[in-house]
This record gives C-alpha cells, sequence and structure tokens, in this order.
C-alpha cells in the first residue's frame, strides 16, 4: 500500500480515480464520501478523517457526530470498507502500542467513530457477521475471513467505548447546537439509552467473541480481552461514565437522561455493583457534593428508588458494619452513627423513601436478612426522628411477630431480626411516647403476640418470645409486675443482649468516617499482564552460614568408643548445582508463610508460581495452627477466605481443588460462627461462577460434619503444637498400649477431595439409611412388593461400608451402629451458623425479583448439591441436638415447595437430592416419630403421594443405574415414612381434618 508525501487537497486526489460524472457540485463532506468509497491512499485517508473529526458548534454545518442520512453513509463505509482494510496498519502506526492519541491516524479514525450513528453501525455489522457465521454452521467449507472481521469489530468497539467520559462526550457532540426544548433531543436521547442501557453491546459483543475464536488469526484480538462482553465490566464502566457525567456540572436536562441511564444500569443484572460505584463517588468520596447523588435519585422511577436504596441497605453491611458484631463499643456507635447520617441525606424529605424504609424494617424480606444488628440500628436511628413513622413500625412489628403462620413458616434468621427491631422500636417509643406503649402492651394484639410464642413447639420461637416479653415488659412495669420467666436462657449472655436492645438510642451524624479514597481504574481499562510461565520445580537447599576465624580442637585418634552420632550419608549430587548454565540456578525462592498476613500476600501475587504454590500448601496447616492462638485468623478470616473462593488455576498446579477446599474448611472449622454465615451468604450474593458457588456448598458440608466429629482431617494432626503432643518414644507405648477400639475410630479422614465430595458421602450414608431395610426384605421369602426391583435387593446386600481403620464388612443386621469418634457437642453451631442461614436466604432469594438470584438457586446441579448440603447438616448434627424440631420443619417444607418439586420434574440429579433429603429427615428423627406425625403430619401426607407417584413413574432397571438409584431411594422414604405414618395415624386425624 503506497503513500503520498506531503498534503494534498482531498478533491485532486479523487479525480486520479475513476470518478463518476457529476451535474452540481458537492459538498466537502460528500467529497468526503466519494474518497472513502474509492478506495483512497494511507496519507488521504489521514487527511479526509482529520477533515471529518473536527468539531462544529452550530447546527447549521455538518457533523459526523449528528444524525444525518449523509453522516450515516459516511459511517457505514468507515465501518464495513474502511476499518476491515485499514485496522492492522491504524494500529501499528498508531502511538503508544495501540493507545492512540487524538492526532494519530486512529485517534482520528475513533474519534470519527464515537457517536450514536456508529455504536449503531458497528452492532448492525456484527450482528449480520453473526447471522452470517450461524448459517455456514452445517457447510464443512467456511469463510476465513468472517472470524477475522469479526475479531477487528470487537476490537473496534473496545476502543471506540474505551473510557470514562464517552457517553457523555458522545452525547455533547450529538446536540451541540441544539435547543434545549428541540424536538430533535427526545429521540436522540432514546436512542442513546436504547445502545447503552438494554444490554444489547453485551448480548453481540459476547456471541461474536465465540465466534472470533474460532478462527486461527488472533493478532487482532484486543491487548485487554472483549471487555464489553463481559456483563460485570461493561457494568463497571458504565457506571463510572455515570458518575463523571454527574460530576461535570450537567444540566438539568442531562441530569435527567443521566438518571434515566443509571435506571437502565440497574437492569442489566448488577444493581448492587453500579450503585455501589455511584454512590461511593458521588456520596461517600471525600469532597463530595451530596447534592448530586440526590439529584440522580430524584429523578429515578418509584421502583428504582426503591431498588437503589435496598441495595445501599446491603452495601453498608457489607463494607461498614458486618465487622462489627454485638456492637458494644463506641467505636461501634460512631460508625453506626455515620451510617444513619449517609441514609438520611440519601432520604432526604422524599416521603416515598422514607416508606420504603419502614417497608425494609417491617416486611417479609427481613430487614437484613442474616446481617448483624447494626444496619437496624442505623435504619431505625433515621425512622425515629419521625414519631408516626416509629409507632408504625412497632406496631406493624408486633402484629407480624405474634402472627401464627409466621411464627411457624418464616425461617428463624428472619424472626431473630424483626425481634431486633421490635425491641429497638420499642424503646424509641417509650422514650418519645410512653404512653402509647403502655397502651400497646394493654391491647389483645400484645396478649396474642406472647400466648401464640409460648405455645409454639420451637425452642427458638419461645425463646424470642420470651425476652421481647420481658425486654418490653421492664419498660412499662415496675418492680413486681415486671414479666419474669424465670427462665435460664433468658438470663444469658444472649438474653441479656437481647432485652438490652430497649435501652439502646443511635443518633444521625456526619459520615465523613466513611469516606473512601478514590477507586483505580475500572477494570476494563486496565491491561492485564500475561502470566509468566510455569519455572522448573527444583529442590531447596539449605544453606550454612560461614564461620567465622579458626576453630583449633584437639582430636585424639586412638579412641574408638562410639559416641552415638550418626554421620549423614554422602549426597549423590546437587541439582540445583548441577545445571550447566549458572544463570538458571534460582536463590530467591520464597520461604513459607508463618504468619496470616503473609499468607494473604502470597494469595494476592497472582504473578508468583511459588508464592502460589507454597500458599496453596501452606494454607489449611498455618490457618488451624493459628485459629487457637491470637486474633489474626479471626480479624482476617473473610479477606482470606474471599481470596480463596476466587483463586484460579492459572498455572495448572496438581490438587489445587483439592489444597483450595482444604483451606476453605480450615478457615471455617477455625472460625464457625463467623465463617458459616460468610460462606451461606457468598454462596447467594457473591459474584462467582457455578463451579465456584458448589465449592462453597461442599465446604459447608465438609466443615459441618468435621464440626460435628464424623469427619477427622489430616491437616488436624500437623497443625497441632509440639507442646500438645507427647514425645515419639513416649507415644509409641501410649498409643500400642491403647485398646482397639481407642485405635480404630470410626470417623473418616478426610483424604484428597474429589470434586463430587458431598455426592459420594450422601451414597455412602444412602446405603446406610437403607441397609436395615435391606436386610430386612432379604430376611424374609418375598420382601414387601415395593421392594420387588431387579436388582434392588443384591445391591443393598453387596453393599459395603467402610469405616476408617475397619475392615469392608457387609451389614447383615437390621440395627445400624451409631458409633462416633467425639461427642456432638457442636449440634446447636450447626442449626444456627450453618443451617439456618442457608435455609433463610433460599427463602428470600425464592421471593426476590432479581432473574440472577434465581437463576443461581434454580441451577440444577447446584440446586442438587445444596439439597444434599442441607441434608448432610441435618445428619451431621444429630437427634440430640435442641434444634432438630425447627431443623426438621424447614428443610420439610423447602423440600416439598412448589418451585423445588417442579424443578425436580424430568431432572433425575434434583429428584435424587429431594428424596436423599427426605431419606436423611426420617433416619435422624426414627426415636422421634410421634413428634414429627403430630406436628407434620400434613407433610407426611402429602410427601408420602408426591414420593409414591415418582416411585410409579420410575422404570427402575430398564432407565439405567441413575433412575434405579432414584427409584431405590423412592422406595426407602416409603417404606419408613409407611411404617411411621400406620403407627401414629390417629394423632393426624385431628390436624388433617383441621
Amino acid at each position: 500500500m503506497s503513500r503520498t508525501i506531503g498534503k494534498r487537497n482531498p478533491v485532486q486526489e479523487v479525480s486520479s480515480h475513476k470518478k463518476p460524472k457529476v451535474n452540481s457540485p458537492k459538498t466537502p463532506p460528500e467529497d468526503a464520501l466519494e474518497v472513502l468509497r474509492h478506495e483512497p491512499g494511507y496519507d488521504l485517508l489521514v487527511s479526509t478523517l482529520r477533515q471529518l473529526a473536527r468539531e462544529q458548534p452550530d447546527s447549521a454545518s455538518f457533523s459526523i457526530h449528528r444524525p444525518s442520512p449523509l453522516s450515516a453513509q459516511i459511517v457505514q463505509v468507515l465501518v464495513s470498507e474502511i476499518v476491515p482494510n485499514y485496522w492492522t496498519l491504524l494500529k501499528e502506526d498508531s502511538n503508544d502500542g495501540g493507545n492512540a492519541s487524538s492526532s494519530s491516524a486512529l485517534g482520528l479514525l475513533l474519534t470519527c467513530l464515537r457517536s450514536i450513528t456508529s455504536i449503531n453501525a458497528i452492532l448492525v455489522r456484527l450482528r449480520a457477521l453473526i447471522q452470517e457465521a450461524k448459517a455456514e454452521t452445517g457447510n464443512k467449507t467456511k469463510r476465513p475471513d468472517i472470524s477475522m472481521n469479526t475479531a477487528i469489530l470487537l476490537d473496534l468497539l473496545c476502543n471506540v467505548l474505551q473510557g470514562d467520559v464517552c457517553v457523555s462526550e458522545i452525547w455533547r457532540k450529538a446536540s451541540a447546537g441544539q435547543d434545549v426544548d428541540s424536538p430533535k433531543l427526545r429521540p436522540l436521547s432514546q436512542e442513546l439509552l436504547s445502545i447503552f442501557g438494554s444490554g444489547r453491546i453485551i448480548s453481540l459483543a459476547a456471541e461474536a467473541d465465540e465466534i472470533s475464536k474460532t478462527g486461527s488469526n488472533k493478532t487482532t484480538a484486543a491487548a485487554d480481552g472483549i471487555w464489553p462482553a463481559d456483563a460485570l465490566r461493561y457494568t463497571q464502566w458504565l457506571g463510572q461514565n455515570i458518575v463523571k457525567w454527574q460530576l461535570s456540572d450537567p444540566t438539568a436536562e442531562q441530569t435527567k437522561l443521566c438518571s434515566d441511564l443509571f435506571a437502565k444500569a440497574l437492569r442489566l443484572g448488577r444493581s448492587d455493583i453500579v450503585t455501589k460505584q455511584v454512590m461511593s463517588n458521588l456520596l461517600l468520596a471525600k469532597g463530595a457534593d451530596d447534592q448530586r447523588f440526590g439529584a440522580l435519585l430524584d429523578k429515578l422511577p418509584q421502583m428504582e428508588q426503591r431498588r437503589v436504596l435496598f441495595s445501599v441497605l446491603k452495601i453498608f453491611p457489607e463494607d461498614h458494619l458486618n465487622r462489627l458484631g454485638l456492637c458494644e463499643s463506641d467505636q461501634s456507635r460512631g460508625l453506626i452513627s455515620a451510617v444513619a447520617g449517609a441514609l438520611k441525606s440519601i432520604i432526604g424529605s422524599d416521603e416515598n423513601r422514607k416508606n420504603h424504609l419502614v417497608e425494609w424494617l417491617t416486611g417479609s424480606s427481613g430487614a437484613g436478612l442474616g446481617e448483624g444488628v447494626a444496619i437496624r440500628r442505623a435504619v431505625l436511628a433515621v425512622v425515629s426522628e419521625e414519631r408516626d413513622r416509629i409507632v408504625t413500625v412497632l406496631e406493624k412489628s408486633i402484629g407480624q411477630f405474634g402472627d401464627q403462620l409466621y411464627i411457624k413458616h418464616s425461617p428463624m434468621l428472619q424472626q431473630e431480626a424483626h425481634a431486633q427491631v421490635l425491641l429497638l422500636s420499642a424503646g424509641y417509643v417509650f422514650r418519645k411516647y410512653p404512653i402509647k406503649l403502655t397502651l400497646q402492651m394493654r391491647s389483645g394484639t400484645w396478649l396474642n403476640t406472647i400466648s401464640n410464642r409460648l405455645a409454639s413447639t420451637n425452642q427458638r420461637s419461645r425463646f424470642l418470645g420470651m425476652v421481647v416479653g420481658e425486654g418490653l415488659s421492664g419498660l412499662v412495669e415496675k418492680g413486681d409486675k415486671k414479666l419474669d420467666f424465670h427462665m435460664e436462657d433468658t438470663n444469658q449472655a444472649e438474653g441479656k443482649w437481647y432485652k438490652g436492645l430497649v435501652q439502646v438510642s443511635d443518633t444521625v451524624g456526619s459520615w465523613n468516617s466513611l469516606s473512601v479514597p478514590q477507586k483505580e481504574p475500572s477494570k476494563s481499562q486496565k491491561v492485564p499482564q500475561k502470566p509468566p510461565p510455569r519455572p522448573k520445580a527444583q529442590p531447596t537447599r539449605t544453606v550454612q552460614p560461614r564461620q567465622q576465624g579458626f576453630i583449633i580442637e584437639e582430636v585424639d585418634e586412638d579412641t574408638d568408643e562410639d559416641d552415638g552420632l550418626v554421620p549423614y550419608p554422602k549426597p549423590e549430587g546437587d541439582e540445583e548445582d548441577s545445571d550447566d548454565d549458572p544463570t538458571l540456578v534460582r536463590r530467591d525462592k520464597p520461604k513459607a508463610p508463618v504468619y496470616i498476613r503473609d499468607l494473604i500476600r502470597y494469595f494476592r501475587d497472582t504473578e508468583s508460581y511459588d508464592r502460589q504454590k507454597l500458599a496453596l500448601t501452606t494454607a489449611p496447616t498455618l490457618i488451624r495452627r493459628k485459629a487457637n492462638y491470637g486474633t489474626e485468623v479471626a480479624e482476617h478470616a473473610d479477606e482470606l477466605a474471599s481470596l480463596l473462593v476466587g483463586l484460579q488455576d492459572k498455572y495448572e498446579m496438581d490438587n489445587f481443588d483439592d489444597l483450595k477446599l482444604q483451606g476453605m474448611i480450615a478457615i471455617v472449622v477455625a472460625q464457625p460462627q463467623i465463617m458459616g454465615q460468610w460462606f451461606s451468604k457468598t454462596f447467594f450474593d457473591g459474584d462467582y461462577s457455578v463451579s465456584q458457588r458448589a465449592s462453597v456448598l461442599v465446604v459447608l458440608g465438609l466443615s459441618a460434619r468435621e464440626l460435628a466429629g464424623f469427619e477427622t482431617s489430616e491437616y488436624a494432626a500437623a497443625a497441632a503444637f509440639p507442646s500438645k503432643t507427647l514425645p515419639e518414644r513416649i507415644g509409641r507405648l501410649f498409643i500400642g498400649a491403647a485398646p482397639p477400639n481407642i485405635q480404630q475410630s470410626s470417623a473418616s479422614s478426610l483424604k484428597p477431595l474429589p470434586p463430587n465430595a458431598l455426592d459420594s458421602m450422601a451414597k455412602s450414608l444412602t446405603s446406610e439409611f437403607l441397609a436395615p431395610l435391606a436386610a430386612t426384605a432379604a430376611d424374609a421369602a418375598t420382601g414387601p412388593d415395593i421392594f420387588k426391583l431387579s436388582t434392588f435387593t443384591d445391591q443393598l446386600n453387596d453393599q459395603q461400608l467402610t469405616p476408617a481403620g475397619n475392615p469392608k464388612v457387609k451389614i447383615k443386621s437390621r440395627a445400624r451402629p451409631r458409633v462416633r469418634a467425639i461427642p456432638n457437642t457442636t449440634a446447636q453451631l450447626i442449626a444456627t451458623h450453618f443451617f439456618s442461614p442457608l435455609t433463610a436466604r433460599f427463602q428470600a432469594a425464592l421471593h426476590s425479583s432479581a432473574s440472577r438470584v434465581r437463576g443461581i438457586i434454580f441451577h440444577p446441579y447446584l440446586l442438587a448439591l445444596y439439597l444434599k448440603t442441607l441434608a448432610l447438616m441435618l445428619h451431621a448434627a444429630g437427634p440430640s441436638t435442641l434444634a432438630l424440631p425447627q431443623m426438621t420443619a424447614e428443610l420439610w417444607r423447602l423440600l416439598l415447595g412448589t418451585s423445588i418439586r417442579a424443578h425436580a420434574v424430568g431432572d433425575l440429579g434434583v429428584t435424587q437430592a429431594v428424596l436423599f433429603g427426605l431419606l436423611a429427615i426420617l433416619d435422624v428423627n426414627e426415636d422421634r416419630m410421634r413428634d414429627v406425625c403430630q406436628e407434620l403430619g400434613r407433610e407426611a401426607v402429602e410427601t408420602q403421594e408426591w414420593v409414591a407417584s415418582v416411585f410409579g413413574g420410575l422404570r427402575g432397571g430398564d432407565g439405567g443405574e441413575e433412575e434405579e438409584q432414584v427409584k431405590m431411594l423412592a422406595a426407602g422414604v416409603l417404606v419408613r415414612l409407611n411404617e411411621g405414618i400406620e403407627k401414629y395415624q390417629l394423632l393426624m386425624v385431628g390436624d388433617l381434618i383441621g
């Protein structure tokens, strides 16, 4: 391709080409169109682009950035003809390796194409190429230029959209010279919103990216990847553009357009992320003007304002309040006051937003389900400034707290949150309007609330009723008239904390302490470095320090006495020094971390293979060793867990998944009260892939079993300090003299974990559950009709259960051994911090309007794994836990939910998980079937009918191994359930009639 030296007139240059005859003189834009259509030279192209890139402030002059028929034709030629032919050359000649300046040839092209018309043309061209590629999927010979042109257009799209002022500049140039009330601006603004806020860019870029990857030419790929194809990165880019636009002192009309774009961004599936980005920069940043965020929020529709407000109420706990715990320190009160001040600024004087706060406190969403009490204290500090609203919160809370259906069916985390709201609001009402609280406690609603709570069969529900009753009675009544149930639970630390909430009074303060520094450039603007190649593994060598001076020692050569010193064997060779090239010998290999902060630093260094490997191999032992010594693990547990959950295997390490899981298990075992709830929240709220969410469930299930004594980790013994172990010689004496039943523990050992660790445990427990039934069927000449499957009896008779340390034995007895390695003293811990958060957040997700959340919980594989995890937790808690009735009711009703049973239709994996959960319920409640039939009679009968229909719809041995296993599970559930129903059917008659 030849270049022309010197500047030449574009009109003169066109004359050298074959140019059609014209009857009228052309304007410069028309001449430029003719030049572009007739394959111009490089210098002529640059001069033409320079002419087109000039801004025209008045509306009378032509501008390529304003929509018009002529600008559309020029843009079409640039996108379809100039870019495919010149893109590679333009990028090579641009400054700074592709990051073109505005004066370079590439910069001029991008300036011409940063317009609404140009982005539309790029998207239309991408759609055409996608359809053409799909049409050729059946042909054996494909056009190689399709993937190449697609890659070029994607690279062009990335460069055109680059920057955090792209949207505002496009609008400024498109509306230049137009009056504020011009009729042309409205359709133009609608087109802008349609392009950037509809998700069309994300979907087309993602689809085109897949097509471009099929080609062999990768030289045109964008340096930082096709970031518009990633919904997260595109949302971050759009949020940063909204922030920059709002910070540039826009007019009222531009603020309205910016607010509409914000509303569109909220619907792209990442509402929490874009809300946090906008709020952090417009409200919480140092020196920020809160009026900008308020102006942006004022122009949103009411439903979008509600969505933003609820997102804000999730962001503050995650970033500031959840680490405060019970909020008993002065620092906690100051931070709560700051958050209340920020909420007060967001709410302003808008009545609808105040009503949204009341709805959040008293609605079925749970007033911050799973969050700490700090966010509820901050919200109530804002609401309490108006007496009528705080009274409304109290009245609604009392009515809801005593509702029988609410007590029976609501998750316990939700009831605890509403109990805290009730106690806090009662304290505010008593201080502002004491007669109102007194009259409320004399009403029939209050008496019914306490009566219904005390009549509940759930111990936790009764406990909440008692602490609420004693707490409110202590405000109004004096002396002997105060309500006192004389229960040990209400006088312990937790009961006293609940009753002390009525004395809490928070104020609305300044939110300067929440100020955050300006964020780094978004991920879409960063160019990731190429990962270094994996270095060759080399053995470490201990370097002895060099001795100073001389040591003179008299040696007696005639002595033959053995001094007990064993000489070191002669080394065969030093591999590290055997390399011919001394530059390849590495002397700077990192040492294993000994502190948690060093471990975190190693995990963050993703560019070092050695540090990543050391961190992974050291984490399980180091975390367990530091768990009970100091506060390192407690202070950095959430940060360490987030690093492990999001860790990627970029170096293809051996046993990567196993080491990663063991590290997360170590964190949960070290801090079960905190990390059990953290991982439960991460599963539902985190921005992770399906495999990462599955690993979270595996960690929760295995950690619960280890805490209950069903599993022992090989890292637990390695993490013990030497002071906690006997010397080796003495240890051999004691261990050798130990009886066999102590040497051989019934608890299994956590070996390298396969990807389907929970599935393997579920199969083992299924065999254990069904073994007594199989033995009963084998003893009879012909077993019950329900067991007449082709291979059911044979499989269960041949099933081998292998506890750790015991030989494989076939179970022939009907009684199943129930031997535990250690006493299950952590049943309440599993119920409170593992089981309840998972079930409560699932119920909240069912009522969520976010399609992304529902897509997560109803993914077939995740749903099946989630149900198996809950069943394993119930089994780990065991029959002796005090919360067993509550756990049984929650899991049983969850399994019988319409949504879960609908997803079980046609999906054997989900059906098997539901049946396994039911079988675990029946096994753990084997000794209390009378209470189960009395309390959950309707659920038992409904389960019997549903499982019978599932059993009748399966083909057994003719449908494959998986279908046969599901039918065996259904048979086991039916047999167990029929036994209980037939034995206690008279107890169920009254409940079923009612």
